[in-house]
């Protein structure tokens, strides 16, 4: 069980803290974009070998955005700031369940689990792009399981004591309110909310 000083994070604040951190990855995302513009109109043959099929797509964008962004979760999670940047913004901290720090192991297993959904949607994107039947049922199906894992993490959240995803159940781990937030030293108080 997580230490009794630190309050579980409800589901409005874990999402606030998503947004805050979605600012830096999509200032990065951005960049990504004019550079694969610029790209597409500088070289053609390269452009045609990272994301010419859907294969080569799809590793193109792991390597491009889910693996920056999954090291950018665990990393900062398992440093002594327990906390991404919207995390430390809103106050949060990711602990195991005793409230000690995570192992960069246990935090990239946690992020990894995290981003499942992620990773299937991209794959589905790919696909669809470049398959020969963008309303085949597997398309259906794969979206299916995304949401169904999404809305299974979201009702495990609200349902717990210990406000816990099932990433964080699997992985041992809890979001808690470990320090002031932006929220509260700006009059607003969102961080006990559930």
């Amino acid at each position: 069980m997580p230490d009794r000083t630190m309050a579980p994070a409800g589901l409005w604040v874990r999402v606030l803290a998503f947004v805050v951190d979605y600012l830096p990855i999509a200032a990065y995302l951005a960049v990504l974009v004019v550079g694969g513009a610029w790209l597409g109109r500088s070289s053609q043959p390269l452009a045609r070998v990272l994301f010419g099929g859907p294969v080569a797509g799809e590793a193109t964008g792991f390597l491009l955005i889910t693996l920056p962004v999954t090291l950018y979760f665990a990393l900062f999670e398992a440093s002594s700031r327990q906390a991404t940047w919207g995390k430390e913004q809103m106050g949060l901290m990711v602990t195991d369940l005793v409230g000690m720090r995570l192992s960069p192991l246990r935090s990239i297993g946690r992020t990894v689990l995290k981003f499942i959904p992620w990773e299937l949607a991209h794959a589905c994107i790919w696909q669809i792009s470049f398959g020969r039947d963008p309303s085949s049922a597997i398309y259906v199906v794969g979206f299916a399981i995304v949401w169904l894992i999404i809305g299974v993490n979201v009702v495990s959240l609200l349902v717990s004591p210990t406000r816990q995803t099932l990433y964080d159940r699997v992985a041992g781990t809890v979001v808690v309110h470990g320090r002031p937030s932006l929220l509260t030293n700006n009059g607003i108080n969102l961080t006990t909310s559930r």
